[in-house]
């Protein structure tokens, strides 16, 4: 925090306010930045050499954006040190810088200022501030438990594998990258680069990782809604949003899995029967922003392709561990649509009328997003000729920082690297926020009104 505050102190100096979202977005670049001078260092490699600076860029920009594309595996070329410096970076990331930083006030006994608190309301990606140190307490408190939970099972299951130390060891560091949507694991030493892929029949690791990855992307404004309240009926509306969507998205996108690679010998065709839809439903979790693979992308068919970049693109829930365009967006502009084709004037649901505030944000963010993709694309079309379909995977997999690829991050140039990094960090921070942060200054209502016409769309 102190470069943040440091840098807060020059702007002042200067005569101009500081927003809250452009705290968060140069803590995030700091800490970028931090982690990948700590990863360069040769204590940070296996081999005790120096790795050079786009590597250790891209690594450290991957793990605090919650990412998990890797362009060296995590087991083979880090250290010891190096893998503790990416897993504090994914739990930072994770959770927001702010939300560790107030970890320590509530260690310290320290007051929480009000400006802390506009932070902390915009690191957690949520509008209201009455409740905030309350709800971030909840936070750190729900993290500590699910992550621990997590790592208990996992390291039971693990030791077998790997010895007491060594499991104990994956446990934690797959609990958190899990929790937190990374796709980061230490299981390379059989075979770099394999993930999960040991795994796929086991149904200990896949349903914990699962169960964590899921916790950690429906937000934790719904944490904080479900433990108020026990009845559906009386959740706010983002909650139950939020909660329809993601049961909605999983099995759906489960389902359309099974059909397309039930018999695909490369996928689910060289599992026993049994274990294909937990395969199918694994995937399904994890195509939306964690990363985890039990099968590579590359088995898969085109059509699990086309599946799988729709669902990265929808990613998970607003104020979460996870990224893409999220789960509400997506139920804003269904509602939208569908309130369009009943000719309705008013978006309804639940006995609720969605702003149009809401509508103009949801429009927006799919506008932005799709655009930011489908340029990293072309850079990557452009520079390594990669094929489209592996080009627009790879490049919605960072901006919705999900992690999965068909393979090529490994044998992209360093100016794709570097487009992917830029996709990665817009994704993890916000395209809302970034935008607000940098390119809008206070906010006034208009002066002038003009006379409202009508235009033919479709």
């Amino acid at each position: 925090m102190n470069f943040v505050q440091k840098h807060v102190a020059r702007v002042k100096k200067k005569g101009k306010r500081v927003k809250p979202t452009q705290i968060v977005g140069v803590g995030f670049f700091l800490i970028i930045l931090t982690g990948a001078l700590l990863l360069m260092l040769p204590i940070s490699s296996r081999t005790g050499e120096w790795t050079d600076f786009v590597t250790a860029l891209f690594t450290s920009t991957s793990a605090t954006c919650v990412t998990g594309l890797i362009v060296v595996d995590t087991y083979t070329h880090w250290s010891g040190f190096g893998q503790s410096v990416i897993l504090l970076l994914i739990q930072i990331g994770g959770l927001g810088f702010m939300s560790i930083a107030t970890l320590f006030s509530f260690l310290v006994r320290r007051t929480i200022t009000m400006r802390e608190r506009m932070i902390m309301t915009t690191s957690l990606n949520v509008d209201d501030m009455s409740g905030i140190v309350r709800m971030t307490r909840r936070v750190l408190l729900g993290t500590l438990l699910f992550e621990g939970i997590g790592a208990i099972v996992l390291s039971l299951r693990f030791m077998s594998d790997y010895g007491v130390a060594d499991g104990i060891k994956k446990g934690v560091f797959h609990s958190v990258s899990a929790f937190c949507n990374a796709g980061f694991d230490l299981l390379g030493q059989t075979k770099p680069f394999s993930s999960l892929g040991l795994y796929v029949t086991d149904p200990i690791v896949n349903l914990t990782i699962m169960l964590l990855i899921v916790i950690g992307g429906i937000g934790f404004y719904v944490w904080n809604d479900l433990y108020e309240h026990h009845r559906f009926r009386h959740l706010r509306l983002h909650t139950k949003l939020v909660l329809i969507t993601t049961a909605m998205l999983i099995f759906g996108g489960a389902l359309f899995i099974c059909v397309f690679e039930w018999n695909n010998p490369r996928s689910l065709g060289q599992l026993p029967l049994w274990a294909r839809p937990m395969a199918a439903l694994f995937e399904s979790v994890t195509l939306r922003t964690a990363g985890f693979e039990t099968i590579p992308q590359g088995a898969m068919t085109s059509q699990t392709h086309a599946v799988g970049i729709l669902l990265m693109l929808i990613g998970g829930s607003p104020g979460s561990t996870a990224g893409g365009i999220k789960t509400v967006t997506l139920a804003v502009l269904v509602l939208t649509a569908r309130s369009a084709m009943k000719g309705q004037r008013e978006v309804t649901v639940f006995g609720r009328t969605l702003g149009t505030r809401n509508i103009v944000n949801a429009v927006t963010m799919l506008i932005i997003g799709v655009t930011l993709i489908f340029a990293g694309a072309i850079v990557l079309l452009t520079f390594d000729n990669a094929p489209f379909s592996a080009s627009l995977f790879e490049a919605t997999s960072a901006f919705c920082t999900v992690g999965l690829t068909i393979g090529i991050t490994a044998q992209l140039g360093v100016v794709s690297h570097l487009t992917l990094i830029a996709l990665m960090f817009l994704g993890r921070v916000g395209v809302l926020t970034l935008g607000v942060a940098v390119l809008m200054g206070q906010q006034s209502e208009a002066s002038i009104h003009y006379p409202e016409t009508q235009v033919f769309v479709g």
